[in-house]
């Protein structure tokens, strides 16, 4: 079955770890988000890319959720201690990979062409893009200013409690080579349970991305981020129920107004499902806690089933 994913970080990534077992990894291709790509000390880390690149080729830190395995530290260290920015979490192995990514971008390189490279590398099977190979960052006004992702994320804790978003640069921003092409050439699209405003939506804000999932000739199955109407990790609920006005899948389908046919949603969640109806989304009902492979994959083959029943 050729599918595509759209993906975030971290617990996009994970769900991946499960779909590339239930699917043929060689007909899968996902789609990044870059809104939070930044420069760090003259590099260019592309931190939702990096964890898809790590998850699927084994090396990602299982224990801290992000980054390498077996990571030292011994350069940021340095970095600190001359009085360097050290707010960015990057270890030694991590490095070397912004230091490649960034040398093929100063020499003309596309984001997508960088990508694919370093997938190969890495042995990944399926095809892993960028959203755009143009610039798009996403910006947060709160009650404390305007920041870009990474400063309001990592140096400020996600504490300030966001009032709007911009994803700058997605006027203009036009669709990396192969991303329009994969939608419509689909038999499945999932959205990846990722924070719908700050991993999804600036995929989304691609308006070529966005009018290839409107025009989808195949099922569309996003998978809710909430269990129990709480974010796993991250801020996603806070910003569900300040900006949505509620955390229920309702809320989450609502992000998605006419780009998904079937929302997966948690057991502890499945006394909103009725509510999906009147938004001509289809519930699936499942626990969706990746606690383990056996639960990645499980919810990975939960998405499939309501696109099968879908069709």
């Amino acid at each position: 079955m050729r599918a595509v994913a759209l993906s975030g970080g971290v617990g996009g990534a994970r769900f991946l770890r499960g779909l590339v077992e239930v699917l043929d990894p060689g007909e899968l291709t996902i789609v990044g988000n870059v809104g939070d790509d930044v420069e760090v000390l003259g590099l260019h880390v592309s931190p939702d890319l990096d964890s898809i690149l790590y998850a699927l080729s084994g090396l990602a830190d299982e224990e801290r959720g992000w980054g390498r395995a077996d990571e030292t530290w011994n350069a940021l260290e340095t970095v600190a201690s001359l009085g360097g920015e050290s707010w960015f979490s990057l270890g030694d192995r991590d490095l070397g990979l912004h230091l490649v990514r960034t040398q093929a971008l100063r020499a003309g390189e596309p984001l997508s062409a960088v990508t694919a490279g370093l997938a190969e590398r890495l042995g990944l099977e399926p095809c892993l893009l960028p959203a755009t190979d143009d610039p798009l960052r996403t910006w947060l006004d709160t009650p404390a200013g305007r920041f870009p992702f990474q400063t309001w994320f990592v140096a400020r804790g996600h504490r300030d409690e966001v009032e709007a978003l911009r994803y700058e640069g997605a006027a203009t921003a036009v669709a990396a080579p192969g991303v329009v092409e994969a939608l419509e050439d689909a038999e499945l699209i999932v959205i990846a349970p990722s924070n719908p405003y700050v991993s999804v939506a600036p995929i989304l804000a691609v308006a070529e991305v966005r009018a290839a999932l409107q025009r989808r000739r195949c099922p569309a199955v996003a998978v809710s981020p909430l269990v129990g109407g709480k974010a796993v990790r991250g801020p996603a609920d806070r910003m569900l129920a300040h900006l949505a006005g509620g955390t229920t899948p309702a809320h989450v389908a609502g992000i998605y107004t006419g780009l998904i046919d079937a929302l997966v949603l948690d057991e502890a969640d499945a006394d909103g499902a009725t509510a999906l109806a009147g938004l001509g989304v289809r519930p699936i009902v499942t626990r969706t806690l990746m606690t383990d492979a056996a639960a990645r994959r499980r919810l990975a083959e939960a998405a499939l089933e309501a696109a099968g029943a879908l069709r």
